[in-house]
């Protein structure tokens, strides 16, 4: 596919960089040259202009382009080189935007009508996920795929675990209601073979089905926790999205430092009690009774913050803790703390953008967020390498799983007998940089 990105931001810089490793033909266009020489190293071309420049788009081959994604910090000017683009030939358009009015069902045509096909909004996305956290508390990450047919869980392993200590050919029990596809342990992933095992801290990718959930938790020692009472550190646009959402469902109070912010938000959200203070205030938490609530929300623009926000919320007795890292570097080092379940827009635009290019071009689409692996949806193909034998008689490429696949409309989970056919949509996990690879093994 070619993919022209306007914006070199931190989510265009991200996506470039994880597409430039799927042998996809991308061009990066910004207007600041500083932005554009850090993606240098990268297998991808930049040009140093405006996405809302004709000269600057038809120099980027914008008549035979794909997909165009805008996502510069203005969304005015995202919609517009959407526009643009579309006007001159580009098939696929995406705009990031942060208004939540433009991502109302109800506006879709206008946006359509300007030749924007579709709009991501992550503020939104991450207010989304942080409301799965709270209805599924007992994992660090939940995914639905194709519909709900299969579901992928991020488990951290307590010493409570009947998996602690098994190897996974040792599991054979478990394997009609989960496969485990990747361990995190520590800074690493591992795409585990049959003579990995599980150890107490990792964080353990599950894939299941809706029907195995509650057998899931239970060999994995957790239990749901019945979430009324949240907590939020910050007053950001993450956060407001978030007491949006959770109005009819969670007592909701949120703690900001600025005064003029606290006014603003105390008009938006009538529903959601406003404290004016430094939520990184020890003494303040306590007397608005952090240890009362079910769940803490750190939301403020400093990942650290966040970080030490939620720690400081674990040593009160907060039984859950979400925290937005927008340092990537930082994910790693947050997960060795146990800060819970962690927030990142920069994955979670990237992972809904891989799902629109799955529209367009049916052959890989990563799907999920996640820092250090990759995980893809494939569709088998007539003649595939893959359909002819076994998948444990088949030579996949080292560091990769298939997890499951759905079938004639119905998910199930894949073993060392299952036998891929034409027309299976399959999920794989695989390390960072190793999809290209795999595809040729799909092909």
């Amino acid at each position: 596919m070619k993919i022209v990105i306007a914006g070199a931001g931190e989510v265009g810089s991200h996506l470039a960089k994880l597409l430039s490793n799927e042998e996809q033909d991308i061009i990066v266009i910004d207007n600041d040259e500083n932005r554009l020489a850090l993606l240098e190293n990268y297998n991808l071309m930049t040009i140093l202009g405006s996405g809302i420049s004709f000269k600057t788009l038809l120099s980027a081959g914008i008549t035979r382009c794909d997909l165009f994604i805008a996502v510069t910090p203005y969304e005015t000017q995202n919609v517009m080189a959407c526009s643009i683009a579309k006007s001159l030939g580009a098939k696929k358009t995406v705009a990031r935007i942060d208004n939540f009015e433009f991502i109302q069902p109800e506006n879709k045509d206008y946006f359509t009508d300007m030749g924007v096909d579709s709009l991501i909004y992550p503020e939104f996305l991450a207010g989304k996920e942080i409301m799965t956290s709270l209805s599924k508390s007992w994992v660090r990450n939940w995914f639905e795929l194709f519909g709900g047919e299969l579901i992928v869980v991020g488990v951290k392993i307590r010493s409570n675990s009947s998996l602690v200590g098994r190897k996974l050919k040792e599991m054979g029990d478990l394997s009609r209601i989960m496969h485990v596809s990747a361990i995190k342990r520590s800074r690493e992933i591992i795409i585990p073979n049959g003579d990995d095992s599980v150890r107490e801290n990792d964080i353990v990718y599950i894939a299941t089905t809706q029907a195995h959930i509650s057998q899931v938790m239970e060999v994995c020692g957790k239990e749901n926790l019945a979430v009324k009472k949240v907590l939020i550190m910050g007053g950001s646009r993450i956060a407001v999205q978030l007491a949006r959402m959770a109005q009819n469902k969670h007592t909701v109070k949120i703690i900001e430092e600025n005064r003029d912010r606290c006014e603003q938000l105390a008009q938006m959200l009538p529903y959601a009690s406003i404290v004016h203070g430094d939520p990184r205030d020890t003494d303040l938490l306590e007397e608005e009774g952090v240890s009362d609530f079910d769940v803490f929300v750190a939301l403020t623009e400093s990942s650290e913050a966040n970080i030490l926000g939620c720690m400081m919320a674990k040593e009160h007795g907060v039984k859950k803790t979400i925290a937005e890292v927008e340092n990537l570097q930082f994910i790693n080092e947050a997960e060795t703390l146990n800060i819970g379940t962690i927030i990142n827009k920069k994955l979670l635009a990237s992972s809904r953008i891989f799902q629109i290019m799955l529209d367009s071009d049916d052959t890989n689409s990563k799907c999920l967020a996640l820092a250090d692996a990759e995980v893809a949806e494939f569709v088998i193909k007539e003649g595939s390498k893959v359909t002819r034998s076994e998948v444990r008689n088949l030579r996949l490429p080292f560091g990769m799983t298939i997890a499951g696949l759905v079938r004639d409309g119905k998910g199930e989970l894949v073993t060392g007998n299952t036998r891929l056919v034409a027309g299976d949509h399959v999920v794989v996990f695989c390390l960072s940089g190793g999809l290209h690879k795999i595809e040729k093994a799909f092909s």
